[in-house]
């Protein structure tokens, strides 16, 4: 699988943009605050709808434009898909894939899967859980359409039951109807529950040798999925703790709530583990994705390394580099130096000033 060409229009600070890319290293550098990002940003979302940012689309279009417009060409077992992003300032996005409009998120997710990988990442140990759901949700959408539509109803049922849970403590007259929305939020929820316990598992099966090799033989890497509640026992808590939702007018228990730990050697990375073994984590967490990713669609993802290498020692640096030479990788870096003193093999290699990008090879 691999990203043949990039088209942009109006998009942040991009007026036109133009670019194709070899099937193996492409290499994007130039000085911070050029837009090297914003290529990346632009392929994440014809893959998966929305930013890596959390950015709206209104704040992705060009400041004095009410449009935008992404085309990606991607080449997936032999099969060309062109995939057209309208994006608008005051309506929601339009998306065709091979000039055929589509409704519905779960029919884009999954034409192409990528792996995206930025410092924010290196973080994701000691950040909030909120950014584990995050991971876990974005991997699965890219990868199995019915957690996708679970996890898009489960969603909706979780406003339609907050706002609810809202106007209950003012008139609790509507309290029959907190029942068709908590029969819906298990049934959802339950699903969710358990194919994040099989993600996990499938992780855990490729991440232990992976880490194992990249701490020198040194550690054990175990994730552990800490759901909020089990599926066996969602109705039964939901049920227990509606008093006290209706009071903090919030749903207290759920996959919303969810969390994973990461352990090295039995201890828990994020309470007692160093900065260089959280981020040691976080780099085997990407590096087992890539081997997942691969292993369920029977291809190879596609590799956005968004100036991770500056944030590494050369030891990991060389691991990474190491472990991607197979697959079609988009790096952005400020210089050329990392790959030069890594003897690291470059396909094509684009600089970026103010928005104008130029190929020098």
């Amino acid at each position: 699988m691999i990203v043949e060409s990039i088209e942009l229009k109006n998009y942040r600070n991009y007026e036109t943009l133009n670019m194709k890319f070899d099937s193996k290293t492409n290499i994007i550098y130039g000085d911070n605050a050029q837009g090297k990002t914003n290529i990346l940003e632009a392929l994440y979302v014809c893959a998966t709808t929305r930013s890596h940012k959390g950015s709206k689309d209104k704040e992705i279009i060009s400041f004095e434009s009410e449009e935008a417009h992404i085309k990606v060409i991607v080449i997936k077992n032999g099969i060309n898909y062109r995939i057209d992003m309208h994006l608008k300032k005051n309506k929601s996005k339009g998306i065709a894939v091979n000039g055929i409009p589509i409704k519905k998120a779960v029919d884009l997710f999954g034409i192409f899967n990528i792996v995206f990988f930025s410092p924010e990442d290196l973080n994701i140990i000691k950040d909030g859980p909120s950014e584990r759901r995050r991971f876990i949700d974005m991997e699965l959408c890219q990868l199995d359409k019915i957690y996708l539509y679970n996890l898009v109803n489960y969603n909706k049922v979780l406003v339609q039951r907050s706002k609810l849970l809202k106007d209950l403590g003012f008139d609790k007259k509507n309290m029959e109807t907190l029942d068709i929305w908590d029969i819906q939020l298990v049934k959802f929820g339950k699903e969710l529950i358990q194919r994040r316990i099989e993600f996990i598992n499938q992780i855990n099966s490729i991440i232990y040798d992976i880490h194992k090799k990249l701490s020198g033989k040194k550690e054990n890497l175990l994730i552990k999925y800490n759901p909020s509640i089990s599926a066996d026992e969602f109705a039964k808590t939901l049920f227990i703790s509606r008093e006290r939702d209706i009071k903090y007018k919030v749903t207290s228990f759920g996959p919303h709530k969810d969390d994973i730990s990461f352990y090295i050697n039995d201890k828990d990375v994020r309470k007692y583990g160093s900065q260089g073994q959280q981020r040691t984590c976080a780099l085997s967490l990407k590096l087992a994705e890539i081997e997942l990713v691969k292993k369920i669609i029977n291809d190879t993802p596609i590799l956005l390394l968004d100036d991770v290498l500056s944030e590494l020692d050369s030891s990991r640096q060389n691991f990474l580099l190491d472990s991607i030479g197979d697959i079609q990788a988009i790096v952005t870096c400020t210089g050329l130096e990392e790959f030069i003193n890594n003897r690291f093999s470059i396909n094509k290699i684009f600089k970026v000033i103010e928005g104008q990008v130029s190929c020098e090879n």
